[in-house]
């Protein structure tokens, strides 16, 4: 036998056979290319699984020597996508950009003052109150509200929360995530519920329902209770931009539906001057928001008892404050207000009030609460009944979430953990992201007859030179005789 460290020739018989499958790798070049690291390297979230058949390193190769790359896109992509992804992985720099380029704009050129602090202040302010009306440019500081609230959601959950996720134990990424984003639900309604709940306790209506509607319309707030309202305003906007450029969950719909319908309430709260029951809505609601945020944070590092003790809590806050106490301030609107509203229209300002009378004909003035702050303001049986109509179906919603809870609760009491169905899973997607797939097919096979193999050629486009030898040809690279055999694609098996 050969010492296998030789170079190995093939030497020609008496007849040489009268075809050789020669594979193309060999014609072009000795070596198959070598795909790089990069491309051999699995990406986060690609399929580690090869289709049935393929064998070998992950490339096709053509009888031109390249590899073919089959781009896989995701499913839907568009403009839109694609702006939502950018927006999502630029949401930190995105908006704090904006903010010091308004602050810089506001510093720099005196004459656009009047116009950059709108956003970053409270308008309306009168002189002879000290309080502040509700008017057109409320908008302005609502938005800043909006970007502040993105680069701080994004910042903090980022460069805080998950660290200390990572800190305390939490491995994968998807429950970093989500430790993350509860905890930052947790920040947020740990300083806006005790807010509302110092508004609310210090309310001539603290406990009375019937003065929820007296002395309507109260057209000028406090600065606390204005940017209070501002403020959740600006939340809920900016949480619809949150599910729509995140990945979706189970109920997105549900929560999109829900977040809409909030919005309604409380931009009609505040323009129809009903802010104290809008008030009192929002301390009811905001409550169980700290509770299951806790549980899932609990749950998250590992902890079992305490998640199912916090979610019992959560669950009976829940049923008090979102059907019994929600339920109260619904019967209150539709009993009270009318009694307190008899007639329905007023105009001017806080101190120079005209009224009560009659709603004019027509709908121009139910839009002039939202442009004209001592325009006229009407609240009729309509508008009651729309805004009553708002609240009984943001009812229904948290009933059919209560139905779920249930669910949760009768699973905990079999045994098992108080997940949180509701929105913690995804739908499934069928890309996650965009990928490269590199596939080998079979080799491509030529069969010639052996006066068409011209080595001469291969030597000049390789470089590489055949060992001297009279009687055969020697392929530097290839030691093993079996396997240079097996390449050319001779019917011949050697042992």
């Amino acid at each position: 036998m050969a010492d296998p460290t030789e170079p190995v020739a093939v030497v020609a018989q008496d007849a040489p056979p009268k075809s050789l499958h020669i594979e193309t790798a060999l014609e072009q070049n000795i070596e198959k290319p070598k795909p790089s690291p990069a491309l051999m390297s699995p990406r986060p979230g690609m399929p580690q699984s090869r289709k049935s058949g393929m064998n070998g390193p992950l490339y096709m190769q053509t009888a031109n020597n390249k590899v073919i790359i089959r781009r896989i896109k995701r499913k839907g992509d568009g403009p839109m996508k694609n702006l939502a992804r950018w927006l999502l992985d630029n949401q930190t720099g995105f908006s704090f950009n904006i903010i010091a380029l308004l602050f810089l704009t506001h510093f720099c050129m005196p004459k656009a003052r009047a116009f950059t602090s709108k956003f970053f202040t409270i308008s309306h302010y009168n002189d002879k109150t000290g309080r502040y009306a509700i008017g057109e440019h409320d908008y302005y500081f609502i938005v800043f509200c909006m970007v502040l609230f993105t680069g701080l959601r994004a910042g903090v959950m980022e460069h805080v929360l998950a660290p200390l996720a990572k800190l305390w134990g939490i491995s994968k990424k998807k429950e970093i995530t989500r430790f993350s984003e509860q905890a930052w639900l947790l920040v947020y309604y740990f300083v806006f519920w005790p807010l509302g709940w110092y508004i609310y306790s210090t309310s001539p209506y603290y406990l009375n329902m019937q003065e929820l509607f007296t002395n309507w319309p109260i057209r000028e707030l406090s600065g606390v209770s204005k940017a209070y309202f501002l403020a959740q305003w600006a939340f809920w906007l900016q949480q619809v931009l949150v599910i729509n450029i995140e990945e979706r969950r189970k109920d997105h719909w549900q929560m999109l539906t829900h977040h809409f319908v909030t919005i309604a309430l409380i931009s009609c709260a505040y323009y129809y001057h009903q802010t104290r029951i809008g008030n009192l809505i929002l301390v009811l609601m905001d409550l169980v928001d700290i509770f299951l945020p806790l549980a899932k944070c609990f749950k998250y590092l590992g902890f079992t008892t305490t998640p199912d003790v916090l979610f019992g809590v959560f669950m009976v806050t829940w049923f008090f404050t979102r059907h019994v106490f929600y339920g109260m301030a619904c019967w209150s609107v539709y009993s009270d207000l009318p009694k307190q509203i008899p007639i329905p229209c007023f105009q001017g300002t806080d101190d120079n009030l005209i009224g009560p009378f009659q709603a004019p004909e027509g709908w121009s003035h139910l839009l002039e609460p939202f442009r004209n702050p001592s325009g006229i303001v009407c609240f009729t049986d309509n508008i009651r009944w729309g805004f009553l109509g708002c609240l009984l179906f943001l009812q229904v919603i948290t009933i059919a979430w209560f139905i779920t809870i249930i669910q949760v609760a009768i699973r905990v009491l079999k045994g098992g953990a108080a997940d949180d169905v509701r929105s913690d899973g995804e739908e499934e997607e069928e890309e996650e992201e965009e990928e490269y797939e590199y596939e080998e097919a079979q080799p491509l096979e030529e069969e010639v007859g052996v006066e068409a193999i011209d080595l001469k050629n291969w030597e000049r486009r390789t470089g590489v030179k055949r060992a001297s030898s009279s009687s055969g040809v020697s392929l530097p690279g290839h030691s093993d005789r079996k396997e240079l055999l097996g390449r050319i694609g001779c019917e011949k098996q050697v042992e």
